[in-house]
């Protein structure tokens, strides 16, 4: 094993920071053509992406409210049913309370023919 002495290892820490610089300025600047179109395509990708996302957000908005609108459809049926149901009962009711009176009143006029 070689020992290397302060002065090579100087000279190879220099070259290694030369190496980091020289690929640091390898990289295309901002205002090169090639960047610019790769920021454009980007840029049109995430448009695209946006608009993609506000259609599906659109779409999920439509679809609620015609579930609700179902939903309210249903509600008023139903509501409508309980009150035809409650007047049917409510004839009914007074349907066996007027029989009950009859048939009362049947017995109170044969009790009264017997005597």
């Amino acid at each position: 094993m070689k020992h290397k002495d302060f002065g090579e290892r100087l000279q190879v820490s220099q070259s290694a920071k030369q190496a980091m610089v020289a690929k640091f300025h390898q990289r295309p600047r901002p205002d090169d053509p090639a960047v610019s179109e790769r920021r454009a395509a980007r840029a049109a990708v995430s448009a695209a992406r946006d608009v993609r996302v506000a259609e599906r957000e659109a779409q999920r908005v439509a679809e609620e409210a015609r579930i609700a609108q179902v939903r309210e459809a249903q509600a008023a049926d139903r509501a409508e049913q309980e009150r035809h149901a409650a007047a049917e009962k409510e004839a009914d009711d007074a349907r066996q309370e007027a029989e009950r009176k009859a048939a009362r009143d049947a017995r109170y006029a044969a009790r009264k023919a017997r005597k």
